[in-house]
């Protein structure tokens, strides 16, 4: 099963990305100059070579999202999860990617959302804008709050994931500095970050053992993540981000390596059945299955990242195919390995402690998955400890097992939360630029937008519908999955107008967008439907006004479609847009 997966990812990219890439964004030109060279400033925008820039953009992606969405969706059983992993990352997710990608790199970087001032309007723009600005402070808080919550249970992960940081640096300074070739330093850096894996197994950094308990090292993680973060989004991109995400892409293809090893070894049966409807605690798989897998299958954040960071690093039209589709793809490969460790891998494991049940004698998957609570509060447990489970087969032991995984999760939670931040600077300075107040455009002003809030989320502590009291991120949280999806739906929507304005197939385009955007209304409406019934007024409230610029949004951009339709009809013989 899993490598026919991985067989139909490759057949995918040859044949598929091909079709896309010659008649819909046609990337072949080799006489067109990326905005990369045009804009080079050394900072942001910065020609950058393709392996390097598949590390960065592989790993920005790649984050917690798309292992955590598949732990809590096998709650439903392997099938359906397994089935949205291939068919959105194929279909869907991959094709969303790569379009977003050549599309900000003919329109000189910009964001998605700006480039729908073009496309649609410049009120879309904005509230465009506004939606992903939002949704990004959500990001920040919550990666940031599941990276300090994994340093804390697994304090072995600690020192190496910091060491990475270092070694980052140096690498940076050796690629663009000396003109060092990537890929010698980068291997030796993925021997050091290894090593340090095994050291931190024995100096495990642990600051409740400092004297501060569990709350006030929470909030040291916290703080300290959010400095990092805002400082590395401040750096220039080729100094820490390209080389930190060349050397963890290196660190993700060992780990999936050694992951589908395991399960070649093991040849584990599947622990969960085919199909599961759901329980009495649970949503209904259809439309909420869709939501959950995220990342792994489609995500409006790729678009982000696509649009944002990656477009201004593009040496060559030609390698967006790679970078853009052939990125999603090993997002899609790391959600199959994420469903298989939940799926099978748990099977393998005997005691254990999780968040949800705390200890367990005998683990299975009929006592990770006992109800829905307990599915969506251990999140990337599965993960963690199945995968584990799988290197354990190689002969690894439990501890070391662990904290690979571990450092596995918080080293793509971090490039995410690092490449967040740079894309959040640019998007408050893109806001600045349509409301006319230039201060937004100052690089420290627009970091320190992007920060606060997010750390604001983290910290503050809320009451939901049900009387308990949690961090505002994630009370926030549950409207997170359909914004994200309704995010990527809208941005098939752009891709779609810009390029039949230009004449091209967009069959391709809005197939996804109209399956995304419907299942996503559905769960909207059902989250409204239940936020009311449970008093959630937070979370009702904030749905309402999400739905209510997705709507606009949407009718205005879908009016336009059906204008541009008419109008080809009318004079099928008018020139392509420009």
């Amino acid at each position: 099963m899993t490598a026919l997966v991985l067989l139909s990812f490759l057949v995918a990219y040859r044949v598929y990305a091909r079709y896309l890439g010659r008649t819909i964004y046609q990337d072949d030109d080799p006489t067109f100059i990326t905005a990369a060279h045009e804009l080079e400033d050394g900072s942001d925008f910065v020609p950058t070579k393709r392996p390097v820039l598949f590390g960065h953009h592989f790993t920005s992606i790649a984050g917690a999202a798309p292992i955590i969405g598949p732990c809590v969706a096998a709650y439903w059983g392997w099938l359906p999860a397994l089935l949205w992993v291939v068919l959105g990352t194929i279909f869907m997710g991959a094709v969303h990617d790569y379009g977003a990608l050549v599309v900000s790199v003919r329109e000189k970087g910009r964001s998605i959302a700006d480039v729908a001032a073009k496309v649609v309007s410049d009120r879309v723009r904005l509230m465009f804008l506004c939606f992903i600005m939002v949704l990004s402070w959500l990001v920040l808080a919550v990666f940031a709050m599941a990276i300090a919550g994994l340093f804390m249970a697994v304090p072995t992960s600690v020192l190496p994931v910091n060491i990475a940081i270092v070694v980052a640096l140096v690498i940076g300074w050796l690629l663009y500095k000396r003109q060092v070739p990537p890929l010698v330093p980068s291997l030796i850096a993925l021997v050091v970050l290894y090593v340090f894996v095994w050291v931190g197994t024995k100096v495990p950094i642990d600051l409740t053992k400092a004297g501060l308990d569990l709350q006030q090292a929470n909030l040291a993680w916290l703080l300290g993540l959010f400095v990092y973060s805002a400082i590395a989004s401040l750096l220039p991109v080729w100094l820490l981000l390209q080389p930190r995400d060349y050397v963890n892409s290196h660190q993700l293809v060992v780990g999936l390596g050694l992951l589908f090893l395991g399960i070649f070894v093991a040849h584990p049966n599947f622990d969960a059945p085919a199909v599961r409807m759901s329980g009495d605690d649970a949503p209904s798989m259809f439309p909420f299955l869709f939501v959950t897998i995220a990342c792994g299958a489609i995500s409006g954040f790729h678009g982000l990242v696509s649009s944002g960071t990656t477009s201004k690093q593009l040496d060559k039209l030609s390698d967006a195919r790679l970078i853009g589709y052939g990125s999603m793809l090993g997002e899609g490969a790391l959600a199959l390995a994420s469903t298989m460790a939940a799926v099978a891998g748990i099977g393998l494991v005997g005691f254990c402690a999780l968040p949800g049940q705390g200890v367990v004698e005998d683990l299975s998957w009929a006592v990770y998955y006992d109800s829905w609570a307990h599915a969506s509060g251990n999140k990337a447990a599965a993960f963690v400890i199945g995968g584990a489970a799988f290197l354990q087969e190689l002969g690894i032991s439990t501890l070391l097992a662990q904290t690979l995984m571990a450092v596995l999760v918080i080293s793509f939670a971090s490039t995410t939360l690092d490449t967040a931040t740079r894309i959040e600077r640019f998007i408050i300075a893109e806001v600045g630029d349509a409301v006319k107040v230039k201060a937004l455009a100052n690089p420290y002003v627009a970091t320190l937008i992007a920060v606060v809030p997010a750390i604001l989320l983290a910290t503050l502590r809320v009451s939901d519908g049900s009387g308990a009291v949690r961090e505002a991120a994630w009370a926030l949280w549950p409207v997170f999955g359909a914004s994200n999806q309704m995010i990527a739906s809208l941005t098939l929507l752009v891709l779609a107008l810009y390029y039949w304005q230009r004449r091209r197939p967009v069959l391709p385009l809005v197939i996804p967008m109209l399956f995304v955007m419907g299942v996503t209304w559905f769960s909207l409406v059902l989250h409204l439907l239940g936020f009311w019934a449970e008093q959630d007024w937070l979370l009702f409230g904030l749905t309402v006004v999400l739905s209510g610029l997705i709507l606009w949004m949407s009718v205005e951009s879908l009016a336009l479609f059906v204008r541009l339709l008419r109008e080809r009809r009318a004079n099928p013989d008018a020139p392509a847009g420009d």
